[in-house]
């Protein structure tokens, strides 16, 4: 009987120790992300115009760390490396755009409309990883989505600065930068069900640097020789690279855990501290729609944390399958290749 007590105990614990994890996890990662909002706008506002060179020491961190681990593993790449540079092409952009709209916006607005990844999520895991949503989670994402709509609204009456110098400019910019974000995000939980977090961040951190190389010559020459580099402006550089390092290392555990979906809603906690960043820091007027806005997100996270569970499971199981798939066709070729040389010879 007493077994028995205590094996129920265990399942119980671990139960709720799998429950609260991620939660927790997810927590952290959305402070960690509230640091590289706050860094990222006070870049911009020491009149640094160069949203692609911040990401530039990010990414540079990454492939020195991780890519070291990797040279000295000497492994096989798990995916293709071209996947890799899809996935590091489609970060960077997400990084430049949502970079580029703290010199228009608010913090505030930023790290609220960042949630419109959530819906490119959903459309994205449910077109190509085949996950399947209850029509209470497309509920509770809708009501997540009419916050943001008061958001744009706060902005559009914006006249006295505090929303930015082009607000309706500096929200394009980010609902675009969010599509972006959610294919690395829905790639980068593909590639992480592979079972190696490092591979990934690694090649992120690779191809990431070599687009932002190609890029910064392009787009950021003239802005890098208009800076006016300060110790403050260093400092804010480099806080976004350590916040940013921590932010990629963090975020393949909870894709792996979690999924794309659920990660993202997890960040929306970031949008308190935003708030508190912009009313304590930079001394501006918080409009009374933002917390309206704020009560609608937070809303339609509870509505979809209602049905998680099976927001969860599908996505690990259609994962699971589309990587059995990959393996067959990895399998077909190498046989077809075994038989196109046993026929030469």
């Amino acid at each position: 009987m007493d077994n028995n007590n205590n094996i129920s105990w265990w399942r119980n614990y671990e139960g709720i120790l799998k429950t609260f994890y991620p939660v927790f996890l997810g927590q952290v990662v959305s402070f960690v992300m509230a640091l590289m909002s706050f860094t990222s706008s006070l870049v911009a506002n020491l009149g640094a115009n160069t949203p692609l060179s911040l990401s530039f020491f990010s990414y540079t961190a990454l492939a020195l760390v991780y890519g070291g681990i990797m040279i000295y593993r000497r492994q096989k790449l798990q995916v293709p490396w071209y996947w890799y540079a899809l996935l590091g092409l489609a970060d960077v952009q997400g990084n430049f755009l949502v970079n580029k709209a703290y010199q228009y916006s608010s913090i505030t607005s930023v790290t609220i409309l960042d949630c419109w990844t959530i819906a490119w999520v959903i459309i994205l895991t449910w077109l190509f990883l085949g996950t399947r949503y209850s029509p209470w989670q497309f509920f509770g994402a809708a009501v997540c989505l009419g916050g943001l709509g008061l958001v744009l609204l706060s902005d559009a009456k914006a006249s006295d600065g505090s929303g930015g110098s082009k607000p309706i400019l500096g929200d394009i910019f980010v609902i675009i930068g969010t599509f972006f974000f959610s294919m690395s995000n829905v790639g980068e939980e593909f590639c992480v069900k592979k079972k190696d977090r490092i591979e990934v961040v690694s090649m992120i951190g690779v191809f990431g640097l070599l687009v932002t190389i190609i890029e910064i010559p392009i787009l950021e020459r003239k802005s890098l020789e208009s800076v006016k580099w300060s110790a403050e402006l260093i400092l804010a550089f480099c806080g976004y690279a350590v916040a940013s390092f921590m932010f990629y290392t963090f975020v393949p555990f909870l894709l792996e855990m979690s999924g794309s979906t659920l990660f993202n809603l997890s960040l929306l906690t970031s949008d308190v501290w935003a708030v508190v960043i912009r009313t304590f820091f930079y001394k501006q007027k918080v409009e009374w729609l933002y917390f309206a806005a704020f009560a609608l997100v937070v809303t339609g996270l509870i509505i979809y944390s209602k049905t998680e569970k099976d927001s969860v499971n599908a996505p690990a199981t259609n994962i699971e399958e589309a990587n059995q798939r990959y393996q067959l066709l990895n399998e077909e070729e190498e046989q077809a290749d075994h038989r196109h040389h046993e026929t030469i010879s």
